[in-house]
């Protein structure tokens, strides 16, 4: 089973702090506006009409990467990440949001490889060093799964996974909700 945990910066915020450009951000805003209002074909329309002018900017093709991983495009997505990684291998990016989908496809051996190089290539990115710390824990819990099943009368195990599975649990993103106060 896996849980959500790994986490991809937003669309827009990545983009347009990756790649500096005033043209680049406003295209960025309007595709990401209309991408989040449902408008997925006219989002990738247009980004595919700024490709076919630019090919190799690399803000447009991780901005189509990100929209294809959020549409479950997950294999075209890796493919545009992984290109990406080799056109730009200084780029932490696109080594997280490719193993954003390593993760969810359940290999996080191929996750925590490119989570590292992510890191080497920036060590100060926060989310690969907190994604990474997720792939340590699935890691873990696979383990200790394999050696329960190994030695089911190990009774120190049950404990260890209990507190995994309490440290991987999704958290409830919406604020919590207090009462309005006069």
């Amino acid at each position: 089973m896996l849980l959500p945990l790994l986490r991809a910066p937003g669309l827009l915020l990545l983009c347009c702090a990756v790649f500096a450009g005033t043209a680049h951000a406003d295209d960025a805003s309007e595709i990401n506006r209309l991408f989040s209002a449902g408008q997925t074909s006219e989002a990738f329309a247009r980004l595919d009409r700024l490709l076919a002018a630019k090919p190799r900017d690399p803000q447009l093709r991780f901005q189509k990467g990100v929209m294809l991983a959020e549409t479950q495009r997950r294999a075209e997505a890796a493919d545009i990440f992984n290109q990406l990684i080799v056109d730009y291998p200084e780029m932490p990016e696109p080594y997280n949001n490719v193993a954003v989908i390593y993760a969810a496809q359940g290999d996080f051996d191929r996750a925590r490889a490119s989570l590292e190089t992510a890191v080497r290539a920036q060590p100060g990115y926060a989310v690969a060093h907190q994604n990474l710390g997720d792939i340590y824990a699935q890691l873990a819990r696979l383990a200790y799964t394999q050696a329960l099943q190994l030695d089911p009368s190990n009774a120190s195990i049950p404990p260890k996974l209990a507190l995994l599975r309490e440290l991987v649990k999704p958290v409830d993103s919406a604020p919590a909700k207090t009462p309005a106060t006069k």
